[in-house]
This record gives structure tokens, C-alpha cells and sequence, in this order.
């Protein structure tokens, strides 16, 4: 018998190719023929200093041959850790417990669980989540309960729990969705749990973008009213938005933060709940039936573990803070290339991220358009995902200016290309 492999978010009925990749480095990929392939939007938004980094496979081998697998429940490793401790430094005081985990999603659940946990322990009767329109956070049942409905997760609509939903805050309209955050938190027969927010930036939702001003007003009404404020920064984390955390441009502290894509450089798959000593407290007890009921057979594996002290160790010892600025100049610059273009709007840009769409007369993920301007990026040996017509790219921080110019040439050969004749 042959097995099929499934993908994710591929429809095989289409019968598209699926490139083989045999081996990569830095910000590029290859065929087994040499081919070689650009990475511009980091492998689905995780490389963040390149395949393969030296600093990163060395920890990783290392640790192979030491200690490979443990149970984390009710024992722990030196990885672990040493990585709590490397944390410290990257992390508000204010976040002071780390629950780890092994996805985005389950770090999303994670705190999900934390929030509600918190009020059930304090035997206060606070259920519901608050969420931002157009949002995403995984694709787990809770993650999904919390990100936009639609053709994402129509089919597993009776498994998904209610949520208050604010509008997205689009320029002039933020006072709206501040408004309608006020009206939740005021609401004395359905007082919410908390709030959870991709800080600054939507990533699924089609790369939209609101001010720093709106994140610090948020986490401040919330503070007001008691309600815990989750900051799900598993994409905008560790440097994505110019800063390693997005909440930083706001100055928030918030009470529980989800990280994990960029956490071991990209490299293996390890996530973390950061949460406060309000959190921890509301579960720490001499009973039992209080704790924290949330594992998996490989939270905290020590391989992985290793690995994100290596990245860590990457943030310390090298210009990280350097190649960010230069991909940021990179992109404005490039941004005044486009301003003549006349087929597209919505040109925008968060710290590494660049993203605009091009007018197909659709605007819509599920229109025939992103497939193809997929087929057009990967026949010119360039990784672009558009989500439907929004072309985005997301770069790991080593790309060298003249593989990033070549990823702009080829956005601006798609640009007019696909012109409306």
C-alpha cells in the first residue's frame, strides 16, 4: 500500500504541484537539482535568522546525544531551565511564570484556559472571551472559537463556543471599537473574562494594521475593568513588528502572552504562555483540584528547549537589531517604488512586514486569484502566499539585499502582469 500525504490548506483536487525541497540555508531553499528558492515570507512566518543556523543545529545535536524526552509533569531538565532564565531577560517582570507547549495554538489554548481558570479559582462567574474582528489565533477548537468565522472553520461551527466580537479598528473608526470594548466591560449580567488581541498587526485576517495607540487604550480599559488582556504575539513576536515583542510599541504589559513561531528561531516546534503572578496565584493552592489542568506528552522537550536558548543566545550575541532595520528601510524604500502603480491599494507596512493587494475585481481569499498568483511567485523561484489578493512578505532577518531585491522585482512583474487589460 502507498500512503498519500495530506497538506495543510491545500486542495489536492487541483492538482497542483508540490515542490520538493531538499535542503535549505540562510534565507534560501533547494530542489535536489540546486534549484534554488527564496524564502520571503520565513516558511509560514517562523524562520526568523534562516534555515539551518549554525548556533541553532549545534544546540540541537547537542542536546540529542544528552537528554531527548521527559515527562515535564512533576520533573524538570536544565534546558527548560536555562531557557526560563534566558526568557527573564526578554520578558516584562510583570511576567514572571512560563507554561510551555509545543504550537501556537496550544499556547493560544493555554491561555485561553489560564483566563477562565483564573475567575473559576476566584469562584466568580466570568465566561466570556472578547475578541478582535478578523482575527486568528490557530486552529485548535478554542483558538478557533476566538478567530473569525468563515470558510476557515464553517464546518466545525457546533464545536466552536460564543465570543464578543469588536470591530476591527480601522483608521477613523477606532473610537467604535474602543467604544464597543467600554459597553463588554460594563456589562453587569455578562461581564467578560478577558480580551485576546494579535498586537498590532492581524496575520490571517489579511495583514491589517492599527496603531500602537489603540493597543495602549485597549489594555487600559481593560485594566479598569478587571478584564485580563492576552496578548497572542505566536506571529508578531521576536522582532516581526520592529521590536521583539509588538506590545512594547505600546507600552503594554499584558496579563498573559503567547509565544511560540519565532521562539526557537523556526527551527522545531516549542511554545510558551507567559503569564503574571495574578495568574499563577489564582491556581497555586494546597488543593489539588485548583491546579493547572493543561499538558502535552512533549511540553518542554529539552531538543527544543536547547534550541531556544540558542536563538536567544542569536538575539545577544549578534546584529539582529541591525538586519531588522535594514529589512525595514528595505521595504519603505521599495513602498516608494510602488506608489506609481495603479492596480494596487491598501500599500501598508509593521516593522519587517510589507503587504498590500493587488485589484482583482474580487478582494476575496476563496477567489480563483491567490492560486494563481501563487503559481506565478513559485514559477519564478520565489516562497510568496498571498491570502487571496493580499501579497505580503515576511522575511527571515538574514536575507541579503539582493535576494530581497529580486522578491521585489518579481512582486512587481505579478503587479503588472495581472493588470486589468
Amino acid at each position: 500500500m502507498s500512503l498519500n500525504i495530506w497538506h495543510p490548506f491545500t486542495q489536492h483536487g487541483l492538482g497542483e504541484p508540490i515542490p520538493e525541497i531538499a535542503r535549505a540555508e540562510g534565507a534560501a531553499l533547494y530542489r535536489a537539482d540546486g534549484t534554488e528558492i527564496i524564502d520571503a515570507i520565513s516558511s509560514w512566518w517562523v524562520q526568523t535568522h534562516g534555515h539551518c543556523h549554525p548556533k541553532i543545529v549545534a544546540a540541537i545535536q547537542e542536546q540529542s546525544d544528552r537528554l531527548d524526552q521527559i515527562i515535564f509533569a512533576g520533573w524538570t531538565h536544565p534546558p527548560a531551565r536555562a531557557l526560563a532564565e534566558g526568557l527573564a531577560d526578554f520578558l516584562p517582570e510583570s511576567l514572571a511564570h512560563i507554561f510551555f507547549s509545543d504550537s501556537g495554538s496550544t499556547a493560544v489554548e493555554v491561555a485561553l484556559k489560564m483566563a477562565l481558570g483564573y475567575w473559576h479559582n476566584r469562584g466568580e462567574a466570568r465566561h466570556k472571551i472578547l475578541v478582535m474582528e478578523h482575527s486568528y489565533h490557530g486552529d485548535t477548537i478554542g483558538a478557533m472559537s476566538v478567530g473569525a468565522r468563515g470558510v476557515f472553520n464553517r464546518a466545525y461551527a457546533p464545536l466552536l463556543f460564543d465570543v464578543g466580537t469588536l470591530s476591527f479598528p480601522e483608521p477613523g473608526t477606532e473610537q467604535r471599537t474602543l467604544e464597543e470594548l467600554e459597553a463588554y466591560c460594563r456589562n453587569p449580567d455578562d461581564p467578560p473574562a478577558a480580551l485576546i488581541v494579535e498586537p498590532l498587526i492581524l496575520g490571517a485576517g489579511g495583514m491589517k494594521i492599527y496603531t500602537p495607540a489603540v493597543l495602549a487604550q485597549m489594555a487600559e480599559i481593560c485594566r479598569a475593568h478587571g478584564v485580563l488582556f492576552i496578548a497572542d504575539e505566536v506571529m508578531t513576536g521576536w522582532g516581526r513588528t520592529g521590536t521583539i515583542f509588538a506590545c512594547e510599541q505600546a507600552g503594554v504589559e499584558p496579563d498573559i502572552l503567547c509565544m511560540a513561531k519565532g521562539l526557537t528561531g523556526g527551527v522545531i516546534p516549542l511554545a510558551v504562555t507567559a503569564a503574571s503572578d495574578a495568574i499563577y496565584k489564582a491556581h497555586f493552592s494546597e488543593d489539588r483540584a485548583q491546579m493547572f489542568f493543561h499538558s502535552s506528552s512533549f511540553t518542554a522537550n529539552p531538543i527544543a528547549c536547547a534550541a531556544a536558548s540558542a536563538n536567544l543566545a542569536i538575539w545577544r550575541d549578534e546584529p539582529v537589531k541591525q538586519r531588522i532595520d535594514a529589512i525595514i528601510a528595505s521595504h519603505q524604500a521599495f513602498s516608494r517604488r510602488l506608489q506609481r502603480k495603479a492596480n494596487i491599494s491598501g500599500l501598508r507596512q509593521c516593522g519587517t512586514i510589507l503587504a498590500l493587494e493587488i485589484d482583482d475585481g474580487a478582494g476575496d481569499y476563496m477567489s480563483d486569484f491567490g492560486p494563481r498568483l501563487l503559481r506565478f511567485f513559485r514559477d519564478r523561484d520565489i516562497l510568496l502566499r498571498p491570502l487571496g489578493n493580499t501579497i505580503y512578505v515576511m522575511p527571515p532577518y538574514c536575507i541579503t539585499a539582493e535576494q530581497l531585491e529580486s522578491v521585489y522585482r518579481v512582486i512587481e512583474e505579478a503587479i503588472d502582469h495581472f493588470e486589468p487589460s
